[in-house]
């Protein structure tokens, strides 16, 4: 390892650590919180560790794409970025799937809990034994375990549920707990309460089945994205292989610091875009 790239990956976890150190502090001052970007994606896929590890992690992959520049003619900045924001990108992909699956649980709480209402206990325990059969899914029984809890407490059902809408992530979940605390607070009859939570789950049936259909019909256009997102790399090294004025060119500095980078760059911002508009639709 030559002296000018060892200063270079000196100086990128130097950079890192500096970027990260407020992260790791278990006590934040009253003074100064900064949020970290990926805390609510932890909590969701239920991380038990702590931030400094996650940054740890993050750290060995930062390194280990300075390793890879070092052996091959990659951009070092380029292998930098892509350690720093893969743990990221894999992290939020699996949150997504774990809301996914919490949503589908969701309607299944709110199926027991009408069914509950239905054989004659109150609200309450008709949460609460919804709740307990809902232990396979943490994301989709927190809130309503949380606003039992404060129910528990002392604290007013409706407002412990709105508080719990207050902090719900998913705009699905957070509709339900405000729908129910709205029931509460006009004081309906228990048979009422049931016709209402059993139309809450209707709707969420419904938007399930909506947003697999989208699913179902997009999964081709977000596979032709992947595929066209890898195929001009794999053109691109081949060309590389086989042309060997254009291997010169690529392993240039303008080759290593310019084209190669660009052509990341959009090949990224291109996935993002699609992904984003395929998202939006099924919202």
């Amino acid at each position: 390892m030559s002296a000018a790239a060892a200063g270079a990956l000196a100086a990128a976890l130097a950079v890192s650590c500096a970027v990260f150190a407020p992260f790791a502090r278990r006590h934040a001052s009253p003074g100064l919180h900064v949020a970290h970007p990926d805390v609510h994606s932890l909590d969701d896929i239920n991380w038990r560790r702590s931030l400094w590890e996650w940054e740890a992690l993050r750290t060995g992959c930062i390194v280990a794409g300075a390793v890879l520049s070092l052996a091959t003619p990659l951009p070092l900045v380029a292998l930098l970025a892509a350690g720093a924001l893969t743990p990221s990108l894999l992290l939020r992909s699996r949150a997504a799937a774990v809301r996914w699956r919490a949503r589908l649980a969701t309607t299944h709480l709110l199926r027991a809990t009408e069914a509950a209402l239905r054989s004659g206990a109150s609200l309450p325990e008709a949460l609460r034994r919804a709740c307990d059969a809902a232990t396979e899914d943490r994301l989709a029984r927190r809130p309503f375990a949380e606003a039992i809890r404060a129910f528990d407490l002392g604290a007013p059902l409706d407002a412990a549920l709105q508080a719990s809408a207050q902090r719900a992530m998913d705009p699905r979940s957070r509709m339900v707990l405000e729908t129910i605390a709205i029931g509460i607070a006009s004081r309906l009859p228990y048979d009422r309460a049931g016709i209402l939570i059993a139309a809450v789950a209707d709707r969420l049936a419904f938007e399930e089945r909506l947003d697999e259909e989208l699913r179902a019909r997009t999964a081709g256009l977000r596979s032709q994205v992947v595929l066209l997102a890898l195929i001009v790399p794999a053109i691109a090294a081949y060309l590389a292989f086989t042309v060997p004025s254009l291997a010169a060119t690529l392993g240039q500095p303008i080759g290593r610091f310019v084209l190669i980078p660009s052509a990341l760059a959009l090949e990224l911002v291109g996935v993002i875009l699609s992904r984003r508009a395929i998202e939006g639709v099924r919202r």
